[in-house]
């Protein structure tokens, strides 16, 4: 293998091709990014970065002195994969060929639909994105964010802190209770009633007024929320368009194996756009957080220059993490299939937590709310249970 291309210069395929160089991988080497920007830190943007507390240059990800001898192409988008003459495509007409890709094309934020065109509305997923919200944040006003994920929620805990009129409309009846669960989904959002920010559950918008710019959210029950700014925080999905007719398997993302490997020979995916099987559940999953970006690309490395001859590990418990209204908010492991859940420390009312949850007795995930020690001393036990030590 003396081609390797990356197709995806976020965190997951930075980290890819580091994993090569650290591999012993010493070949020519390519990285394809849609964006002009170098690889940059998501997280802040709906945090510190749209706070004006953070500037551009401290969210580079690559450090002063590094050099990966890379040959870079940002600015294009890959459009295509032919892998019978081991070919990545590109938008501007170009292709690289490659003995081995790296498929790392992330994923886009959901949009809601009829919202084109409209001034106001905002979606938070590139640099681009948060330079745009952060100047209409900088003017003030009512603000409406449509979802009450995470994302949902730390840019309302941001607006809030920048003094703007905030409200937060959720679909579901308890937000967060997908990665949360129901009972500890809403102890951390009461902490938008905390601050006085509005939240409304169990409502669907039904679309957005204003000719030219948004005006009000129009709710499902007939009801309208006054906007001057509105942001959609629906979810993401898998950036694979490009991969169709490609051959490749494609559900909910790229499908592949516990070691990153794909339906094509020579072809591994990491980041959000992978639909990596969990061994321990015995099913697929597309996990969508920044430890999973950082950690998984070295076993889709090893598995890629080895040809596919590895042993799969068992990958430890995904973790997040998030920071709303001061408070520090860490999870790991997976709250789905929990038969309970119980506070080992703190209070819920407090917003100072620490909660087990747990299968058969078993622990599977633990939450923490302004708990870092407690909650790492959890996180730890977690992956000691996921890989147990060999025989």
């Amino acid at each position: 293998m003396r081609t390797v291309a990356v197709v995806g210069a976020s965190l997951a395929g930075l980290s890819a091709a580091r994993s090569l160089r650290k591999q012993g991988y010493d070949g020519r080497l390519f990285l394809i990014g849609d964006e002009l920007h170098r690889p940059y830190d998501r997280p802040p943007l709906s945090k510190e970065f749209l706070a004006g507390t953070l500037g551009e240059a401290e969210l580079a990800l690559e450090t002063d002195d590094e050099d990966l001898g890379a040959e870079w192409l940002l600015g294009v988008p890959a459009t295509g994969l032919d892998h019978a003459r081991r070919a990545v495509r590109l938008g501007d007409g170009r292709e690289v060929q490659a003995d081995g890709v790296v498929i790392a094309t992330g994923a886009a934020a959901r949009t809601l639909p009829g919202s084109e065109g409209l001034a106001g509305v905002h979606t938070l997923r590139t640099l681009d994105d948060a330079r745009a919200l952060r100047d209409e944040l900088a003017r003030g006003g009512r603000l409406v964010v449509i979802g009450g994920g995470f994302i949902g929620a730390e840019v309302a805990s941001t607006a809030y802190a920048l003094g703007l009129d905030v409200t937060v409309v959720e679909a579901a009846p308890t937000p967060l209770a997908g990665p949360l669960g129901e009972a500890m989904g809403a102890v951390v959002c009461a902490l938008h009633a905390d601050h006085g920010v509005r939240l409304e559950c169990g409502v669907g918008v039904k679309g957005l007024s204003g000719e030219t710019r948004v005006d009000a959210v129009l709710l499902e029950d007939g009801r309208s929320i006054p906007a001057d700014i509105v942001v959609v925080g629906v979810g993401a999905r898998p950036n694979v368009e490009w991969l169709e007719g490609s051959g490749i398997a494609l559900d909910n993302g790229v499908t592949c194996g516990a070691d990153g490997r794909t339906s094509l020979a020579g072809v591994v995916a990491v980041g959000d756009c992978a639909n990596w099987y969990d061994p321990r559940a015995g099913f697929h999953r597309r996990v969508e957080h920044w430890t999973g970006a950082r950690e998984r690309p070295d076993a889709a490395i090893a598995t890629l220059l080895a040809g596919g001859a590895v042993e799969p590990g068992v990958p430890r418990p995904p973790y997040f993490w998030s920071d709303q209204y001061g408070v520090k908010i860490q999870f790991a492991g997976h709250a789905a299939g929990a038969d309970s859940v119980s506070i080992e420390a703190g209070a819920a009312d407090d917003r100072d937590v620490l909660a087990v949850y747990r299968r058969a007795g078993d622990p599977v995930a633990v939450l923490g709310m302004n708990q870092p020690r407690l909650f790492m001393r959890w996180r730890k036990q977690l992956a000691a249970i996921a890989s147990p030590p060999a025989s």
